[in-house]
């Protein structure tokens, strides 16, 4: 059977968007004839991100509690309200044979009413602690794609499997050459490449560290491939150079990665998933500003390896240059780094949950 119709909800970030996008992709190399329609949060980015994927997107007037003490919360109901309407109106409309919810505020409203209606529904969660939304809707859940062990602690044992996360395509592809890479990117092919990165939206201490250390990086000899985020280019662009490139968003992620001779990342789950397959040296700095200080413990699943290392912002203008220093001065770390990180890749993640989500589609319906 191709005529399926697959109901996706996922977004907020990046982390959430991808791998929605991801297994959708997978999904419809497999069932070309299938149907597939994506639920979000309407002020949010999959609003743009999902219709530049090539797919149809409906939003919800949904967002999560502010941590603080705040009058938005007072109208926090009557958007999950109006969200669980007309999620279940998209829902009894689009008729899916099966709902996937990626995270983030919408895929609540989405996967409860699917599930309520006896539609099946699978989760997937990017990162080692567990979001609010996923652990809300874990025992509707026929399965959970886990990227880290030991997640029984928020989902049925039952329902976990671990694939890991999916990826963007094009890092699963043939990797260019390292110093064809670093010319395309307009770098000099020769010389020891620093790529940075702060997420989707950028990371406002990641560049202000980068701008202050630009002379302490030039002395080690480095050039910086720099990726500030659309909000800060007008900010940071003024130190473009013949060693500093710097930009709002760069689309060729492959040759960015090839380029790389060591990478300095927030530690979001997809880029966590990314950085393993491109097993290259990372310096991770995680955001403390995210749910249940989920990104520093994605970085220590990967540093109790000895697969990376760590700052916390903290620890930046006292700890930066001589973990750094020492990180460069010492070609076999790096080398030994770079081969840890790769041993925890998962490069099949998404082909690996398509497969589950076609045995269930055939326990459920008995065809394929």
């Amino acid at each position: 059977m191709d005529n399926y119709r697959f109901l996706l909800s996922g977004g907020g970030t990046g982390g959430h968007i991808y791998p929605a996008v991801a297994i959708a992709d997978e999904l419809k190399r497999r069932h070309p004839e299938a149907s597939f329609l994506f639920v979000g949060a309407r002020d949010r980015m999959e609003m743009e991100k999902i219709p530049q994927a090539g797919y149809e997107i409906r939003g919800l007037w949904i967002s999560g509690l502010e941590r603080k003490i705040s009058w938005k919360n007072l109208v926090f109901p009557f958007k999950l309200i109006a969200s669980l309407m007309k999620a279940n109106a998209i829902v009894r409309e689009f008729k899916p044979h099966l709902v996937i919810g990626t995270g983030g505020f919408a895929s609540g409203p989405t996967l409860r009413m699917a599930a309520a209606r006896g539609v099946p529904c699978v989760l997937q969660e990017q990162n080692s602690f567990a979001g609010i939304t996923n652990k809300w809707l874990a025992k509707r859940a026929s399965r959970v794609f886990v990227a880290y062990e030991n997640m029984q602690r928020f989902f049925p044992a039952q329902a976990i499997r671990l694939t890991g996360n999916p990826v963007r395509s094009a890092l699963t592809a043939s990797v260019p050459n390292q110093a064809g890479a670093r010319e395309s990117m307009g770098l000099k092919a020769d010389k020891k490449t620093l790529l940075v990165l702060g997420g989707s939206l950028g990371a406002r201490r990641i560049n202000q560290l980068v701008e202050k250390e630009l002379g302490f990086l030039e002395a080690l000899g480095i050039q910086v491939l720099w990726q500030c985020g659309k909000g800060y280019f007008d900010t940071y662009r003024k130190h473009e150079s013949e060693t500093v490139r710097v930009h709002a968003f760069i689309r060729d992620m492959g040759a960015a990665y090839a380029a790389a001779d060591l990478i300095i990342s927030r530690a979001g789950a997809g880029s966590v998933s990314e950085l393993c397959l491109v097993g290259k040296p990372v310096l991770f700095i995680p955001s403390p500003n995210v749910a249940e200080d989920h990104q520093r413990k994605n970085a220590e699943a990967i540093v109790s390896r000895e697969a990376a290392i760590m700052l916390q912002e903290s620890e930046l203008d006292t700890a930066f240059e001589k973990t750094l220093g020492d990180l460069v001065g010492d070609p076999n770390r790096m080398k030994r780094l770079g081969e840890n990180i790769l041993e925890l890749a998962r490069p099949n993640a998404t082909s690996d949950i398509v497969d589950e989500i076609e045995k269930l589609l055939e326990s459920s319906y008995g065809i394929r």
